[in-house]
This record gives C-alpha cells, sequence and structure tokens, in this order.
C-alpha cells in the first residue's frame, strides 16, 4: 500500500465513520472498483477508435474518485490523460494509459486488504 495510497486520505474517510458502523471505507472502495469495472472497457475501446471525447469523459469521471480514496498518482495520471484528450493529443496517449491501468491494479490491489480489515 505504501506509495500507492494517502494514508491521510483514507484517515479522513474513517473519521467520517469512527465505529465503521457505515462501513463507509468498504463502500466508498466497493463503489470506486465498480467505477472501474465499468469504465475500464469503455476506455479501452475509446484509445481504439481514438474518441477523445470518451476518453477525457474517463479520465474526468475516474480523477475526483481516485483522489477521494488517496489514490493520488492514479488521479494525477487521470488528469494528464483529460488534459491530453482535451487539446486533440493522441501522441503520447497509449503510453498514458498503459501507466494508469498499472496504477489502477497497484490501487486495487493496496484496497484489498482494507476492505478485509474494516469492522
Amino acid at each position: 500500500m505504501a506509495g500507492v495510497l494517502d494514508p491521510e486520505a483514507l484517515a479522513r474517510l474513517r473519521e467520517l465513520d469512527p465505529e465503521g458502523q457505515s462501513k463507509l471505507l468498504s463502500r466508498v472502495a466497493g463503489a470506486f472498483g465498480t467505477s472501474v469495472a465499468r469504465l475500464l472497457p469503455q476506455l479501452k475501446t475509446a484509445l481504439e477508435a481514438r474518441d477523445m471525447a470518451a476518453i477525457r469523459h474517463v479520465a474526468h469521471t475516474l480523477k475526483s474518485s481516485s483522489a477521494s480514496i488517496g489514490a493520488v498518482k492514479l488521479s494525477r495520471l487521470c488528469a494528464d490523460i483529460e488534459s491530453m484528450s482535451r487539446e486533440g493529443r493522441f501522441e503520447g496517449l497509449p503510453d498514458a494509459i498503459a501507466a494508469f491501468n498499472s496504477e489502477v491494479t497497484a490501487v486495487l490491489d493496496a484496497l484489498k486488504p482494507l476492505l478485509e480489515s474494516q469492522p
């Protein structure tokens, strides 16, 4: 988890549900996982079609949800992809999206133990 998830962001989520009664951390992480599962295929299709609007939409959608769970690097990658797609710069997008995909995997892996330890 070190370096993948910001401990301060996770602490803020835990502070909102200190007893874990609402299972807030679990629900937020679960919603993130659901969004990722829905949006990754859309991103792949959009990249293949060079559909900049669709790429921008996926990046924008995941940018804030990544930040909310403390995935700061992933949020920055989303911001970069969003910017590149807004400016119509396809060159570099495949590499940026490959880095994004790797970071998504790291984030999902980092979330697993947190979900298991959630009261």
